[in-house]
């Protein structure tokens, strides 16, 4: 089981995580505030934060980019915001996966699985590859870095998963529920989560779902990541 830190203020809801997650053999270590939690991560190796956004001494996408600067632990943050604006600030930020309150235990036990399962099967266990080449992209899984045209790619983790499981496949397009199956390690999902990950990337490839280069979504169908140009050759 896991040893994880919970982030939150409102001592109903802590008491009530903290139950739920003793009760599934997790080791349990909770805190009130963001700079305590910054002290504990400091000290202590855990395997997963859950954090609330709703602290008393700063906004929870500061705590987290500053959990960020000293730890590589997956977060999952728990919001009462739900619009999509909030969604990609906090992805941005460093969240591996975010929950909107209300939410049920069984859905944070879900999320939980998936992403101690993602963190788990970390690039020491990749097996040596080589790397991936698609027009200027170049993705090295087993380095977990990529390069375009030659630039470097600042890619969150899971933007990374998702740009070389779609590389491995060019030309191929990967239907959202394989996406959610095979990156996120979700047999189910919002579609939300593929989208806000989607137009992050695109972002750091240098274009637009209006003007693709590398990502080009199927309504209805999926995606697929192609080299430019490769949809005009006969």
């Amino acid at each position: 089981m896991a040893s994880v830190l919970v982030v939150e203020d409102d001592q109903f809801v802590r008491s009530a995580l903290i139950r739920h997650l003793t009760d599934a053999s997790h080791t349990v270590r909770s805190v009130g505030t963001a700079l305590e939690a910054l002290r504990e991560v400091a000290h202590v190796r855990f395997d997963l934060v859950i954090l609330d956004l709703g602290l008393p001494d700063l906004d929870g996408s500061e705590a987290l980019k500053m959990l960020r600067g000293i730890t590589d632990v997956p977060v999952i943050v728990a919001t009462a915001r739900d619009d999509e604006t909030e969604v990609v600030r906090l992805l941005n930020a460093g969240a591996d996966d975010y929950l909107t309150k209300p939410f049920s235990v069984e859905h944070l036990s879900a999320r939980m699985a998936a992403v101690l399962r993602r963190a788990r099967s970390g690039a020491g266990d990749v097996p040596p590859s080589a790397v991936i080449r698609v027009g200027g992209l170049a993705i090295d899984p087993l380095r977990r870095e990529a390069e375009l045209d030659g630039a470097r790619l600042d890619l969150t983790r899971r933007e990374f998963d998702l740009l070389a499981f779609l590389a491995g496949r060019p030309g191929v397009v990967v239907a959202r529920k394989e996406l959610l199956a095979e990156v996120w390690q979700l047999s189910y999902g919002d579609d939300q989560t593929i989208d806000v990950h989607l137009s992050w990337l695109r972002r750091k490839l240098g274009e637009t779902a209006a003007k693709p280069r590398y990502l080009h979504t199927l309504r209805g169908v999926g995606v697929k990541l192609e080299p430019p140009g490769a949809e005009r050759l006969p």
